[in-house]
Parts: C-alpha cells; structure tokens; sequence
C-alpha cells in the first residue's frame, strides 16, 4: 500500500498526501498525522487529497472536539468508533459508530468525542473548496473544546 507522500505536489492542506501519479491505495491509519482543525478543534489524523476532494481518517479523544465552526466545504463524517454529539445548523446530533453526519457548506457546527464513550475515529469527507480545516464562528482561533475534566493536564 502507499503510504509515502507524493513530494512535490501541491495539497490545500499542510502535511496531506496527494493522491494520483500512481498513488491510488492509502493507509489512511498510517498516513502522517497532522491537524485537522488548528485554532478550534483537537482533530488529528491522516489526510488524502484528490483533485476535488479530501478524506481524513480522523481522530478526537474523549471528551474533546471542536468549539462552533464552519468551513466552504461540505463535509460528510462517517462515525467509526466512539460517539460525536454536538449541533450542525441549530440541530442536535448524537451519532455513534455506523452514522454518518451530512454537514452542508458554510453551516456551523460543533462536534465533540461523547464523555460517555471512547475516543472517536471517524472519516471526513469533504469537497476541495478549501483544506481540512475551517473557522472559529467567534472569530477566535483560541483552542478546541473540552468538556469539564477533560482539558490538557497543568503542570
């Protein structure tokens, strides 16, 4: 399988691996880690980028995820492992392993990894419009959510 990225070939997304050129196979839960949602959201994980759209194989520890958002993208998250509950367009979600999340272009929202479960594993699916990552609705690219407890340790 490839899993080396394809040097030299230009993604919207810093660390994505460019797919075509003969890279047509990916790990995606080996692919180079990297942000999924910098400013916002604790979104990590392995990106591929085609010519018109991105997959991210994409992870978000318990209790954490992402502060209100939105993105030029249209986005479908396919939940994998874990439970995200939060809000697309005012309407609730809660979504465990086996759901998939329709997110329309430029509508807010925020997901989070359930307290309740484990981590969260799910793929993104998004148009090429822009990268994997979006924009805090307050304007404010201060750090992700963390619900009560969860937060990064203080030394």
């Amino acid at each position: 399988m490839a899993t080396k990225q394809r040097l030299g070939r230009k993604t919207k997304t810093a660390g994505a691996v460019k797919g075509g050129s003969g890279g047509y196979q990916f790990a995606l839960a080996k692919l180079k880690d990297v942000p999924a949602g910098t400013g916002y959201s604790t979104s990590h994980g392995g990106v591929v980028e085609g010519e018109r759209m991105l997959v991210g194989y994409i992870h978000k520890a318990r209790g954490t995820g992402s502060r209100m958002h939105t993105h030029k993208n249209e986005q479908f998250n396919y939940v994998v492992r874990g439970t995200l509950v939060g809000s697309v367009n005012g309407r609730k979600v809660v979504a465990p392993a086996g759901t998939l999340i329709y997110i329309p272009a430029n509508a807010p929202h925020t997901l989070v990894a359930s307290p309740d479960d484990e981590d969260v594993i799910f793929i993104a699916i998004k148009d090429l419009s822009q990268g994997i990552v979006g924009r805090a609705v307050d304007g404010k690219m201060t750090g992700p959510h963390y619900e009560k407890g969860y937060g990064p340790r203080r030394r």
